[in-house]
């Protein structure tokens, strides 16, 4: 059958329960995709699956649809779920949680995330209360486990996300205590771009018999995502060609090497009248979580971010991506550039570089199957301006505004170090009065990351888009 003819069939030619094809509908998702098509017969009929497909195939309702299908109608008991999703990152297991929830409530199922980094009160009082479907890290799982607040002996349908990056971070001998502790004769779907690194042999000893789908290739490019590569003079004009970059009136990330390089870009970004979040491991899970949501209700346009945006992350409308600098190796480069072209909309890819990075580009992109002519811009070149096209208008920073928890309210201690803050903080509580609540105010913002206050104050001083380089030199491509 021809691919054309394989992506007119519905939901429903596929065996999905009419309450989930109106669950999907509503989430505007009326028509399956590839990857949908190819495994929804198999895996709703309840055989193992071992799906591979590029990023933003639609994997995660793959093995969401029958995931609540499957389950529904069983019983619940507290502290034994009955299905169980595994995810590498706390971003991945809140974006799949969000998904079955959306199809979850039409058949009266409950969903509970688990991950570290959080309380785990809130966590344990979901499985008192019964849970049936579980989306969970594998350290904070076991920790619960070990803890006799939950059993995986109920488990029926088991799901490893993105399992090669499990092997990367290292958790495939979490993964597989987890998975001998639900039941042998459940079943068991695997989803992952690669299955090198010890995947294959997880897929080989707890999967029976799985059929296998494979859309695309394992680590192919989009088809609907165009790649540029500028380099730029030097480190100057690649600030400028950043700042550039951000300015745009659609949504875009921007991808950091470093935390300190994206926490300290947001702040600059938001100085100079461009709203902008952080997305780094020193956050906590609720300002990840509130960074992520001023990005998808687009409070703010731009995200800078480390690779823990790089999976797992799905906000619609990314139009660009942005590697500030290049990532690791040509996975790192996929699968960051995988957070636009998503589900069939198209995205532009940037890479900037500098002369001296020219060989280390060129390896990356012939390993990433990108073929691309590097072009020498600076901020206002032709190609540049024509990519970033409409410029946002400027947005003063204001405290409690978007963005403000990167720049204003984390920097208004007037730049200066986390043990300054402090002190400023404990002055303050000795003077007492309505001073000591805005040095406290101030020390919450800055306490632990409270660095490049003082560039992004100087920043802010000039005003419009060039006035503020000399902030930019400070703190933002450092």
């Amino acid at each position: 059958m021809s691919s054309a003819l394989v992506q007119e069939k519905s939901f429903a030619d596929l065996g999905v329960p009419s309450n989930l094809v109106d669950a999907l509908i509503a989430v505007d998702r009326p028509t399956p995709f590839p990857i949908q098509t190819a495994t929804l017969p198999s895996t709703l009929a309840g055989c193992d699956v071992l799906g591979r497909g590029k990023t933003g195939s639609g994997k995660t309702l793959a093995f969401a649809i029958p995931l609540v299908a499957r389950l529904t109608g069983v019983p619940r008991t507290p502290g034994r779920p009955t299905g169980l999703v595994l995810a590498p990152t706390r971003e991945l297991a809140t974006q799949i949680a969000k998904v079955i929830t959306a199809l979850a409530k039409t058949a009266r199922l409950n969903v509970a995330t688990v991950f570290g980094g959080v309380s785990q009160r809130p966590q344990e009082q979901a499985f008192r209360a019964g849970v049936d479907i579980v989306v969970a890290c594998p350290g904070r799982l076991e920790d619960l486990i070990n803890q006799k607040i939950v059993s995986l002996q109920n488990v029926q349908i088991t799901v490893l996300d993105e399992a090669d990056h499990m092997a990367d971070l290292g958790f495939l001998p979490g993964v597989t205590r987890l998975l001998s502790q639900t039941r042998a004769d459940g079943q068991r779907m695997l989803f992952s771009a690669t299955l090198d690194n010890g995947v294959d042999k997880i897929a080989k000893r707890f999967l029976s018999n799985p059929v296998e789908h494979s859309v695309d290739s394992a680590e192919s490019p989009v088809a609907d995502m165009t790649h540029h590569v500028f380099e730029a003079v030097d480190a100057d004009d690649k600030k400028d060609l950043l700042r550039m970059l951000a300015s745009g009136n659609s949504k875009r990330i921007l991808f950091s090497r470093t935390k300190h390089q994206a926490k300290r870009l947001a702040k600059q970004l938001t100085a100079w009248g461009i709203p902008a979040v952080d997305l780094q491991g020193n956050l906590s899970q609720n300002a990840r979580d509130r960074n992520l949501a001023a990005l998808s209700d687009g409070s703010v346009k731009v995200l800078v971010a480390t690779d823990v945006a790089a999976r797992g992350v799905h906000v619609d409308g990314i139009d660009l991506v942005v590697h500030m600098d290049p990532p690791a190796d040509h996975k790192a480069y996929l699968h960051r550039s995988g957070r636009t072209a998503r589900a069939g909309a198209s995205g532009d890819v940037v890479t900037v570089m500098t002369p001296d990075q020219r060989s280390e580009v060129g390896q990356l992109l012939r390993r990433a199957g990108i073929k691309v002519q590097p072009q020498r811009v600076t901020a206002t070149s032709p190609a540049v301006v024509d990519l970033v096209g409409e410029l946002a208008e400027p947005v003063a920073p204001r405290p409690g505004g978007p963005g403000s928890g990167n720049a204003a309210a984390e920097g208004s201690t007037g730049g200066g170090t986390s043990q300054g803050a402090n002190a400023r903080r404990k002055r303050a509580a000795r003077a007492g009065g309505g001073q000591g609540g805005q040095s406290s105010r101030g020390g919450r913002g800055s306490g632990s990351r409270g660095q490049g206050g003082r560039g992004a104050s100087q920043g802010a001083g000039g005003g419009q888009r060039r006035g503020g380089r000399g902030g930019q030199r400070q703190g933002s491509a450092r």
